[in-house]
C-alpha cells in the first residue's frame, strides 16, 4: 500500500473539495463574510445573486431554490453556538468530507465491481478520460425519468462532460442509499448544491483519486484492503489536528474538534495482535484444538500456570465452551474508521467456517449477531459502516441485497452522546421510536433511531471490547468534557483513555476479553496508580506489548498494545518489551514475530501482575528480577531519607531569566551580595557530577518583580517554592529529560527554578555519598522500573530504593574524583563562567 500517496492525496483533496465547494456557495451569494439576499427581480423559482459580474448569478428550479434556502438555514442555525464564520466554516467542511467519504466509497466499489450497475462511475476499464458512467450512462441500471433521459441526451451531445458527470454522480449516490443508506443519504439537501467535481480537470479531485493512488490498493483481489478507507480518513484529518495542537496556550478542545485532535489509525499488525488475543483466545480457550491458532501470526500462547491457577482457569473455559459463534458481541466502542471490525469480521469468519458455515451465511450472520461499534464522530462511523459492509460483501457476493445493516453508529443527535461519546453511562435506552407518519417526518425519525441505537449498544453486555480509546490529556479537555469525566470517573480523570480503560471494563461481561492500544504512560505514572491497582486486583493481564519510545510514526506518544481478562486470576500473563529496538513500527512487528516463537529470545517475559505491588507505586515492572523485588521490599527508599524540593516558578522565564553572559558582569551576585542576577540553578542539557549552569535570575529586593509578577488573567502567575532552601549546596537534577537522567551537584549560592529538583544537603553528610549513588548504573536501573518515560519528578525519584553503597569510603572517593573531572570538563568551554582557557589551545 503506498501510503505516502495516499497522504498526499487526503490532504490536497480536502482544501481542494473545501475550496470548490466554497466556490459553489459563493455563487449563490453565501460567503464567509455572510448570506445575500436575493435580488428584487427573483421569483419563487428563479433566485439572482450579485457575485460582482456583469450579469447576476441566476438559480433555476423549485429543488434548487430550496436547497439554496436549506444551506443558510443552516448557516444560521449553526451561528446560533458560535459566530457567523465558524459556523459557515462547519457547513463548509461538513459538505466536503461528506463528498469525500462517498467518492472513496464509489471508488473503492467500482475497482472491485462491487456497483450494483457494474459500470465504473469515476474511471473508465478501458483507460478513456471521461468515466464509463459518463459514456454509457443508460447501462448503469439508474432508473431515469423521461426528462433526466432527456437532459442527458442533450449534455451528451453539447459535450459538457463535467456538467452531465455531476448529474450523474449525483444520481448515482442517489442510488446507493437503496443498499448503503447510511453513507449515501438520499435527500435533494444543499450537499448537491455545493458539489463541484470534474471529471476532465486532471488537477481535480476525480483524476488525482484516480490517477494518484494505484488502483491495487482498493483491489481486495490483488492484495489491497478495506483498511485504506481508514488511511484516508487518518490523513484526511491532518491538517485540522495540526491546528489543534497549535492551538494558542490554555484553549481548550472544543467538541467538533475533538475526533481530530484523538483519533488515530491503529496499524494493521497491531489490530491483528490485539483482536487475536482477545477474540481469538476467548474462542481457542473454549474451543481448543481447531486448527484456528494457526491462522493467527500474533497469538501469544498461554504461559505455564501453577496447578490452582490452573484449576481456577478451567472454571472459566468450562463456560466458553458452551459458546456457539452466533452468541459473541465484540464491540469497538471508540471505532473510528472501523479496522478493528474489519479484522474481528476475518476471525468471526475463521470461527464460523471451523463450525461448518459456509462464507455466504457466516457474513449474515456476523453483520445481524456479532459486531458492534460506536464513535463521536458521524464521517468516521460512516466509513466504518462502509468498510464493515464492504467486508461482508467480499464473502457473500449478494449481500448488498440482502437488506441487512451492521450495527455501527455514531452519537449524533444525542446532546450528552455528542460530548461524551461512549463514556455515557446508560441504564436504559428508552422507548423505540415509531415510525415516520409521512415523508417530512423522516429526517427527525432517523435521528431519533440513531440515537436510540447508540443507547442501546451502551446499555449491552460484551463477550469482548477491542478498541484504540482518544489520546487527550485533562489540560485539553473543554469545561464540558473535563466536569463529566472529574463527577463519573474521579479516580482516573487525569486522561481521556484512562476513562475509557474503566467504561470499557464496565461494558465487557464478567468474564470478557478486553484489548487496547493507547500511550503506556499508565504503566508508571503516579496519576494511573488507582488504575494500575485496580488491573492487578480485579483483572488479568493476558499480554502486553511495550514498544520502542518514538516507535509509532502517526503520534508523539510511546504506545503499548495488552490485553486482559474482565475478572482476576493469579495467573502469569506475557510480556513483550521491545523498547531498545529503534526503526518504526515494521522493526516492532518483526521483534514481535521473533519474541512469538522464540521465548528465549531475550525481551519476552512471564510474570504474575501480583508482582508489581511490592514495587512502591505498582508500575507494571514485568522484565524485574526477584532479586530487584527484593530491593524494593527491604530497602529503604530515597523519600524516607531525604526530602526532595520542587524550585521556584518565574511565571515568564523570558522576562526573569538571562544567561549570565547577556548581562553586566556587574549586576551578578556571586556571593549574595545586593545585586539584581542571582546564579539559577535550571534544567539545561544533560549533565552529570557537576552543575553547567549559565543562567541567571531577577531576584532584586528578594524577588519583589517575581513574587509579583501578573499573568494574563490578572493573578498573581509565579510561584515561589522552599524559600528556605535558596542558595543552600545540595543534588539536583532535571525534572524532563530526553535523555538519562543527569545528576549533578550544586554548591551554595543558587536558586533553583521549577525545571530542576534538588535535595539539600545535611551540614553532617558527605554529599558526594548521594550523588555517586545516583550517578550509577544501579540508579539508572530502577529508574526503568519507575520512570522510563524520562519524567525525573519527585513522586518518580522519592520510591528509589536505597543502595546499601551509599556512604562507604569507596563512593564518597570516586564520586569526588568524577566531580573534578566533570568540573574540567565544563570549564573548557566558554559559556562558562570559570572559563580560562581552551584545553587544546
Amino acid at each position: 500500500m503506498n501510503k505516502t500517496a495516499i497522504k498526499n492525496f487526503a490532504i490536497w483533496a480536502r482544501n481542494k473539495l473545501i475550496a470548490d465547494v466554497r466556490y459553489r456557495a459563493g455563487l449563490v451569494g453565501i460567503t464567509e463574510q455572510g448570506i445575500q439576499t436575493a435580488l428584487p427581480q427573483s421569483d419563487a423559482t428563479t433566485e439572482f445573486y450579485d457575485i460582482g459580474t456583469a450579469t447576476p448569478y441566476a438559480i433555476s428550479g423549485q429543488t434548487v431554490v430550496r436547497q439554496r434556502r436549506n444551506l443558510a438555514e443552516a448557516i444560521r442555525r449553526r451561528a446560533e453556538d458560535a459566530d457567523y464564520s465558524s459556523a459557515y466554516r462547519y457547513i463548509m467542511e461538513e459538505v466536503a468530507y461528506t463528498w469525500f467519504n462517498r467518492l472513496i466509497a464509489v471508488r473503492f466499489m467500482e475497482v472491485n465491481d462491487y456497483l450494483p450497475g457494474r459500470v465504473r462511475a469515476l474511471s473508465s476499464e478501458s483507460g478513456k478520460i471521461e468515466p464509463d458512467l459518463v459514456t454509457t450512462p443508460f447501462d448503469a441500471e439508474l432508473n431515469f425519468t423521461a426528462e433526466e433521459e432527456r437532459t442527458v441526451l442533450q449534455l451528451k451531445q453539447d459535450n459538457k462532460l463535467d456538467e452531465l458527470f455531476r448529474l450523474l454522480f449525483i444520481k448515482q449516490c442517489n442510488a446507493l442509499h437503496d443498499i448503503l443508506p447510511a453513507l449515501f443519504e438520499r435527500r435533494s439537501d444543499y450537499t448537491e448544491l455545493l458539489l463541484n467535481l470534474s471529471v476532465v480537470d486532471q488537477d481535480g479531485v476525480v483524476w488525482r483519486l484516480t490517477h494518484d493512488i494505484p488502483e491495487e490498493d482498493f483491489n481486495v483481489e490483488q492484495g489491497g484492503q478495506v483498511e485504506i478507507i481508514g488511511w484516508l480518513y487518518q490523513y484526511y484529518n491532518t491538517e485540522p489536528k495540526a491546528q489543534v495542537f497549535a492551538r494558542p496556550s490554555g484553549q481548550k478542545i472544543r467538541k467538533e474538534d475533538i475526533p481530530a485532535a484523538t483519533q488515530l489509525f491503529t496499524p494493521d499488525w497491531i489490530v491483528r495482535y490485539m483482536v487475536e488475543n482477545s477474540l481469538g483466545r476467548l474462542w481457542l480457550e473454549g474451543h481448543p484444538g481447531e486448527g484456528l491458532r494457526a491462522n493467527w501470526k500474533y497469538y501469544l500462547d498461554e504461559a505455564e500456570q501453577e496447578p490452582e491457577v490452573q484449576a481456577h482457569l478451567e472454571e472459566i473455559r468450562a463456560e466458553r465452551r458452551t459458546l456457539n459463534p452466533e452468541d459473541i458481541k465484540v464491540i469497538d466502542p471508540c471505532m473510528g474508521s472501523g479496522h478493528i471490525l474489519v479484522y474481528a469480521f476475518d476471525v468471526l469468519m475463521q470461527i464460523y467456517e471451523s463450525q461448518g458455515y459456509s462464507p455466504r451465511d457466516a457474513a449474515q450472520s456476523i453483520v445481524r449477531c456479532n459486531l458492534y461499534g460506536l464513535d463521536i464522530d458521524k464521517r468516521a462511523a460512516q466509513l466504518a459502516y462502509f468498510a464493515v459492509m464492504m467486508k461482508a460483501r467480499q464473502y457473500d457476493r449478494r449481500f448488498l441485497t440482502r437488506n441487512l445493516q451492521p450495527m455501527v453508529y455514531s452519537t449524533t443527535g444525542d446532546e450528552d452522546g455528542e460530548n461524551f461519546g461512549s463514556l455515557l453511562m446508560v441504564d436504559e435506552p428508552g422507548e423505540v421510536p415509531e415510525e415516520p407518519q409521512s415523508v417530512y417526518d423522516l429526517p427527525d425519525y432517523e435521528r431519533r433511531l440513531n440515537v436510540w441505537n447508540y443507547r442501546y449498544l451502551l446499555v449491552q453486555k460484551y463477550h469482548v471490547v477491542c478498541t484504540n480509546p482518544p489520546y487527550m490529556g485533562g489540560a485539553g479537555m473543554n469545561s464540558t468534557l473535563s466536569g463529566f469525566i472529574k463527577k463519573e470517573y474521579p479516580d482516573y480523570k487525569s486522561d481521556y483513555f484512562s476513562a475509557f480503560f474503566v467504561r470499557c471494563s464496565k461494558m465487557a461481561l464478567p468474564t470478557g476479553e478486553l484489548s487496547f492500544f493507547s500511550p503506556y504512560v499508565w504503566m508508571f505514572i503516579q496519576s494511573y496508580e488507582k488504575w494500575r491497582n485496580l488491573l492487578f486486583q480485579q483483572k488479568t493481564i493476558e499480554t502486553l506489548i511495550q514498544f520502542e519510545y518514538s516507535a509509532f510514526e502517526e503520534a508523539t506518544v510511546p504506545v503499548c498494545a495488552f490485553v486482559f481478562s474482565n475478572y482476576y486470576v493469579n495467573k502469569r500473563g506475557c510480556y513483550l518489551r521491545l523498547t531498545d529496538f529503534r526503526g518504526g513500527m515494521e522493526v516492532q512487528r518483526k521483534k514481535t514475530l521473533e519474541a512469538i516463537s522464540n521465548h528465549n529470545c531475550g525481551y519476552y517475559y512471564e510474570q504474575s501482575a501480583d508482582n508489581f505491588s511490592q514495587i512502591p507505586g505498582s508500575p507494571v515492572a514485568y522484565w524485574v528480577s526477584e532479586q530487584i523485588l527484593s530491593c524494593f521490599r527491604t530497602m529503604s527508599s530515597l523519600g524516607d531519607r531525604y526530602t526532595l524540593l520542587a524550585g521556584t516558578s518565574t511565571g515568564d522565564n523570558n522576562r526573569y531569566q538571562r544567561d549570565w553572559f547577556e548581562v553586566s558582569s556587574t549586576s551578578i551576585s556571586r556571593n549574595n551580595e545586593a545585586r539584581r542576577w542571582f546564579p539559577c540553578n535550571t534544567g539545561g542539557e544533560f549533565h552529570k557530577y557537576s552543575l553547567n549552569c549559565v543562567c541567571v535570575i531577577d531576584w532584586e529586593n528578594d524577588g519583589f518583580r517575581i513574587k509579583n509578577h501578573i499573568n494574563s488573567k490578572g493573578k498573581i502567575g509565579s510561584a515561589v517554592r522552599n524559600r528556605s532552601f535558596f542558595f543552600k549546596a545540595g543534588i539536583t537534577w532535571n525534572k524532563l529529560s530526553s535523555a538519562n537522567f543527569g545528576v549533578r551537584y550544586v554548591p551554595s549560592g543558587y536558586i533553583s527554578d521549577d525545571t530542576a529538583r534538588m535535595i539539600v544537603a545535611e551540614s553532617s553528610e558527605n554529599p558526594f555519598c548521594l550523588l555517586g549513588f545516583l550517578c550509577s548504573n544501579v540508579c539508572k536501573y530502577f529508574l526503568t522500573i519507575l520512570s522510563p518515560t524520562m519524567s525525573f519528578t519527585n513522586s518518580e525519584l522519592q520510591r528509589i530504593p536505597l543502595s546499601p553503597v551509599v556512604g562507604t569510603s569507596t563512593t564518597n572517593l570516586l564520586a569526588e574524583h568524577n566531580y573534578q573531572l566533570s568540573i574540567a570538563d565544563r570549564d573548557s568551554f566558554e559559556t562558562s563562567w570559570d572559563f580560562k582557557r581552551h584545553p587544546l589551545v
